[in-house]
C-alpha cells in the first residue's frame, strides 16, 4: 500500500511533531493540575507514535522499492 504525498507529510507531522508534542503537554498538565492517568496517557500517545511512525517507513521504503 502507497499513500499519497500529502497523506504521507500530513501522517510523517503528526508522528514527528503532533503526537509527541501532544504527549509531553498532557505529561506537564498533569503534574501540574494533577490530572488522571498522568503516565498512561503519555506512554500510550508515544506507543501510537512509534506504531504510526513504523507504518510510515514501512510506507517510504515500499515507494522507494517502486521507484
Amino acid at each position: 500500500m502507497t499513500l499519497s504525498n500529502k497523506t504521507y507529510d500530513i501522517l510523517k507531522y503528526v508522528a514527528l511533531i503532533a503526537l509527541p508534542a501532544l504527549a509531553t503537554f498532557y505529561a506537564g498538565l498533569s503534574e501540574v493540575w494533577s490530572l488522571p492517568y498522568a503516565t498512561q496517557v503519555p506512554a500510550t500517545i508515544t506507543l501510537i507514535d512509534a506504531l504510526l511512525g513504523t507504518l510510515l517507513m514501512i510506507s517510504s521504503s515500499n515507494y522507494h522499492k517502486l521507484q
